[in-house]
């Protein structure tokens, strides 16, 4: 069986290989608008860890979801297919090209979003619930900032 425990833990790891990823990807010789871009994002991941330790902290006081908490591992595994959410197997020093990059991190923050909207349909705590959506409108975000790769410059609005 997989916990809601279990499952904020899976969204810490996917958070951290965001931060590591895009923390990797600075230290390529990239454009400005580019490195800003990673930089910025890195530090949004690390926020969104914070979230889902925070989570875990309230999941400890008191237990959210039954539901949950009861699904089986077949049924997470069936939802998520084949995907680790790791990005180590396609590490930065394998992108030849800044699309490249562009790519892969578009197809994570994606994977992310379909991760975050699934365990926000199980979630009660309306609180959480709404930082959670808040996430996902970050992690869209930076999916619109990678698609928009190619305009003369990246605009990173404010936060």
């Amino acid at each position: 069986m997989f916990s809601l425990a279990e499952v904020y833990e899976l969204a810490i790891g996917i958070e951290r290989n965001g931060e590591t990823f895009y923390r990797d990807a600075l230290k390529q010789a990239w454009s400005k608008p580019i490195a800003d871009m990673l930089k910025r994002l890195a530090e949004e991941e690390v926020k969104h860890v914070d979230f889902f330790v925070k989570r875990m902290d309230a999941l400890k006081q008191k237990r959210e979801n039954p539901f949950l908490d009861e699904m089986g591992t077949s049924m997470l595994k069936d939802i998520l297919g084949n995907q680790t959410f790791s990005l180590r197997d396609r590490g930065v020093s394998k992108l030849g090209s800044v699309e490249e990059l562009v790519a892969l991190a578009i197809e994570f923050e994606k994977d992310t979003i379909l991760f975050y909207e699934m365990i926000g349909s199980f979630m009660t705590d309306e609180e959480a619930r709404r930082e959670l959506e808040e996430i996902i409108k970050e992690e869209e975000q930076h999916v619109r900032l990678f698609e928009s790769y190619g305009d003369k410059e990246i605009h990173l609005p404010r936060l």
